[in-house]
């Protein structure tokens, strides 16, 4: 716990906005580690992402608790889908029970754990519910795994996890980052900068004329930053502080990739005959 806390004070004092730490770093909402985290959280003014494991009536579940700046408790994740391993525990840990996407002041910011990678469904709905970053706490590292997350859904994945290491990937699925026990104590501690602005899009329906006068009107606000003609995919990105991409795509009408693949999807099934309530 000391060494967590120590780690935390140090990093939320260079003015990190969220810290994210490794899956069962503490235990239970009132345990040592978690006063400890509360308290930096909001001498620091920064979030923090604290994986727990806490009780529930007559088990227990695998939780990741966002706490705000203010170390109050922002929202809690439980597991939904626990390692074989974690059911033969006493208490025995039990899956929770819904998908979250929390608020923050940056951005919204999507939370799973460890073997949840094995699940796209849980990832679409991250996409659903309009996750802009996931931070994914784990045991190990998935790798490729995670990358086809970012790949399929547009969102930036974060890692963090217990072997030590960080994985932080585009939201186009490229690997941005990867450090492994690049501190002494096998300890790691990545540090990186999102831009949750950038957006992707599909070619259909946004090529030619929408992009090129996006461009020709607003080419001193944002660029085509990559353009990935395997994928048939181009990302946005703003070229100055105060300018969204993604407000002035939106308003020259280019839609982006998650929700022309989710409209995409929805007239499909409409076409099938299947309805929802």
């Amino acid at each position: 716990m000391e060494q967590i806390a120590g780690l935390v004070d140090k990093e939320g004092a260079r003015g990190t906005d969220i810290i994210a730490l490794p899956e069962g770093a503490g235990r239970d909402l009132d345990g040592a580690l978690m006063v400890a985290v509360g308290g930096l959280a909001a001498k620091h003014r920064t979030y923090v992402v604290c994986p727990i494991s806490r009780a529930d009536g007559d088990g227990r579940l695998n939780s990741a608790v966002l706490l705000d700046r203010r170390g109050q408790i922002l929202g809690i994740y439980d597991k939904m889908y626990p390692y074989w391993s974690e059911f033969a525990r006493d208490p025995v840990t039990k899956p929770g029970q819904a998908v979250k996407v929390f608020q923050t002041d940056f951005g919204r910011v999507g939370l799973a754990i460890c073997y949840d990678v094995n699940w796209a469904p849980l990832w679409q709905r991250l996409g659903d519910f309009g996750a802009e970053l996931v931070i994914w706490p784990s045991a190990y590292s998935a790798g490729r795994s995670l990358q086809a997350r970012a790949t399929d859904f547009n969102y930036y994945i974060m890692s963090s996890t217990q072997v030590p290491d960080c994985l932080v990937y585009d939201i186009d699925g490229e690997e941005l980052v990867y450090e492994h026990n690049n501190v002494a104590d096998n300890t790691n501690v990545t540090r990186f900068t999102f831009d949750l602005d950038r957006c992707v899009f599909h070619q259909d329906f946004n090529l030619p004329t929408k992009l090129a006068k996006l461009l020709k009107e607003h080419g001193d606000d944002v660029v085509r930053e990559k353009w990935e003609p395997k994928e048939g995919w181009f990302v946005l990105k703003a070229k100055r502080p105060g300018v969204s991409a993604r407000e002035l795509a939106r308003q020259g009408g280019l839609e982006e990739r998650r929700p022309y693949i989710n409209r995409s999807r929805c007239e499909l099934d409409r076409r099938r005959g299947w309805q929802f309530s």
